[in-house]
């Protein structure tokens, strides 16, 4: 079962940049940094709240790290702004088996690491009303601390 939406996926030009934008703008600070060479990103995560299942709620700030990573070609082809929203889950394999079920494309045949240790998959977006939806299973909390 979907507990939270987990983060909220923006992709950007300038990662220092478009972090100093939000913390000067809205008071939000970086809670941790990566490079991911497998998906070609630099991202920044930014919490928002903490949340009652014990998970917190993030902006993702995503540059690319090569044009042809799949942030990089949507960059430039939609410019900056969201990307992706992505749903906590305690169970990423069963969420995602029952929501194939109901007929949404799954992109990942099983999940892959993501941000901070967590496992995560993909759906579809043209069987998301246009939305590009990530399903998020946080690591445990002792591996995510910056």
């Amino acid at each position: 079962m979907l507990t939270r939406i987990d983060h909220i996926g923006i992709a950007c030009r300038n990662l220092d940049e478009t972090v100093e934008f939000y913390r000067a703008t809205y008071g939000f600070e970086v809670f941790h940094t990566e490079v991911n060479e497998e998906q070609g990103v630099r991202e920044a995560m930014l919490k928002i709240n903490e949340t009652s299942d014990g998970g917190a709620s993030y902006l993702q700030l995503l540059e690319p790290t090569r044009e042809d990573s799949a942030v990089g070609k949507w960059l430039a082809k939609n410019g900056e702004g969201v990307h992706h929203i992505a749903f906590g889950t305690a169970d990423v394999d069963g969420d995602a088996a029952a929501i194939r079920d109901k007929g949404v494309r799954v992109l990942y045949d099983q999940p892959r690491i993501g941000s901070m240790g967590s496992r995560i998959t993909f759906l579809h977006p043209k069987d998301c009303h246009g939305v590009l939806t990530e399903l998020v299973t946080s690591a445990p909390a002792e591996q995510t601390e910056h």
